[in-house]
């Protein structure tokens, strides 16, 4: 398998993590100067959208959906699609909740910064500041007495979670009134799968337009 992604995009990260839980082989096609591999990815998918799972003949855009491709195709001992269908369910609608939620709004931070300044959106900052401010209690509150999104076990809801939540915190930092909901963060990033992918992405911290926080 072939898998177009870049080692610091949080949803590139949502999709390895399935790989890392399961051991699943792949051959990285890192989208960055190399033409070749971007003239490829734009023929395969012309969204230019990140990441992008080639499979055989399947051709598999969106992260979620390369999830779900794994977990037909490729499974393994980690179930990320739960057995029970009333929580595979649940999985899927938190799945929905950490991107568009936590990532989509966090991602504007970002996306804005890098905007020329004329460019620039702060209405649209502003109404992703309030997302955030709506959500992260709401998950705080969700996540007090679980140790996972859904059930008892990992699952394709932590998959999204952990880089939303990851990126979130540099970007719209969690209040420490998120007790619960900070300690669902450190145990994501205690995860070895997805402490693998902040460890491969730590070359491109110094790229965060933000700026990295020296923590993490």
């Amino acid at each position: 398998m072939d898998l177009y992604a870049h080692p610091f995009s949080s949803f590139c990260q949502k999709a390895l993590i399935g790989f890392y839980e399961n051991d699943i082989a792949f051959d990285w096609k890192v989208i960055g100067p190399d033409a070749d591999i971007q003239a490829e990815w734009a023929r395969l998918w012309p969204a230019k959208r990140m990441p992008l799972l080639v499979d055989g003949d399947a051709v598999v855009v969106e992260a979620t959906a390369i999830l779900e491709h794994l977990a037909v195709h490729h499974p393994g001992p980690v179930r990320l699609i739960p057995d029970d269908p009333a929580l595979a369910a649940e999985a899927r609608m938190m799945d929905r909740v950490f991107d568009l939620y936590v990532s989509v709004p966090q991602q504007k931070f970002v996306f804005d910064i890098l905007r020329p300044e004329a460019d620039r959106d702060p209405y649209g900052v502003a109404e992703a500041r309030r997302m955030l401010d709506a959500v992260y209690p709401w998950l705080d509150e969700r996540m007090r007495n679980r140790e996972w999104a859904v059930g008892d076990r990992f699952s394709l809801a932590d998959c999204a979670a952990a880089p939303a939540l990851f990126y979130a915190d540099w970007t719209h930092p969690l209040d420490e009134r998120f007790g619960a909901l900070k300690a669902y963060r450190a145990r994501l990033l205690a995860r070895p799968s997805f402490a693998r992918c902040v460890d491969e992405a730590r070359p491109w911290r110094a790229y965060f337009p933000l700026g990295a926080p020296d923590r993490d």
